[in-house]
């Protein structure tokens, strides 16, 4: 059976491909059981069941959301930023559609706030102040939750600075807005609440949003999940397309010695389009209760 349980649409995420577009490309790669698991967004998934009905694929309801995680031993207790993977929840669970919908508002308000303080910046400066234009092309650079990270790199792509260093050093410190903060506690309560499981999202994913941002040895990661996250976690996504062997092998040895769940998918954000290249092995689907035969 082939297994993806991690892609994003254009429709209520960052995805460079409608719901439909992606149905049809996953129905190609005989993709049989596939989750939609957009950036704090639940409204697409009676459309995406209806979808996979169609296409005569299992389904399990996804959603990512970004939570603030600290820990007091690394990086003098500062927070940083984790995604978790919540699955086969109801999807018309009031408080978890009230919570997206917040966090969706609360981050287009924050980017707007933070590029018109940049601007501001930019006119003292006597530089011209960036357009409805620019955020357009910000926007369809993010892969993943739209932050300042994205606003650096087309700041050095317009030119404005060198680096995406200089951009923080020099704008977008200054000119931050803090996030709307949703906590690990809070974020299993949704999910839980809604009758489903969470999952840690890619762990230790070098280029994303993971554990690497308080330490790089996989030895510290698994135990800050032990000492610090096990009571609020179902599972942890140990299969991904940034994750080594390596990785996948040691978190494997982890959830299993834990009773963890274990989930895996390509994060396929369709650029390029790499759904269903990840070998998920097939029990996952048996945790979901899905005969993969």
């Amino acid at each position: 059976m082939i297994i993806d349980l991690h892609i994003h649409s254009r429709d209520c995420s960052d995805g460079k491909m409608s719901l439909g577009d992606i149905f049809r490309e996953a129905e190609k790669r005989n993709i049989q059981l596939i989750s939609i698991s957009d950036h704090d967004a639940v409204e697409c998934q009676e459309t995406a069941m209806g979808l996979a009905a169609e296409h005569g694929m299992h389904y399990i309801s996804g959603v990512e959301l970004n939570i603030t995680f600290s820990h007091p031993a690394y990086r003098e207790g500062k927070s940083i930023s984790l995604d978790m993977l919540g699955y086969n929840y109801d999807i018309h669970n009031r408080a978890l559609r009230k919570k997206t919908r917040e966090l969706r508002e609360y981050r287009a308000m924050r980017a707007k706030k933070i590029l018109d303080n940049i601007n501001e910046e930019l006119l003292k400066e006597k530089k011209a102040p960036m357009t409805a234009e620019d955020v357009r092309a910000i926007e369809e650079s993010v892969d993943g939750a739209f932050g300042r990270p994205h606003i650096a790199n087309y700041m050095v792509k317009k030119g404005l600075v060198s680096t995406r260093q200089e951009a923080f050093d020099r704008y977008l410190v200054k000119c931050n807005v803090p996030k709307l903060p949703v906590s690990l506690e809070e974020a299993s309560s949704l999910i839980h609440g809604a009758g489903g499981k969470l999952m840690l999202a890619h762990p230790n994913d070098p280029n994303g949003t993971s554990l690497v941002s308080l330490s790089e040895a996989i030895e510290d990661q698994l135990e800050i999940i032990r000492t610090a996250m096990l009571p609020h976690l179902d599972g942890i996504e140990c299969f991904h397309s940034r994750l080594t062997r390596e990785t996948t092998s040691a978190y494997l040895a982890f959830a299993r010695q834990e009773g963890l769940m274990i989930t895996g998918g390509s994060d396929c954000h369709q650029q390029p389009v790499i759904m269903g290249t990840v070998a998920v092995p097939d029990f996952v689907a048996l945790q979901f209760g899905i005969d993969p035969k």
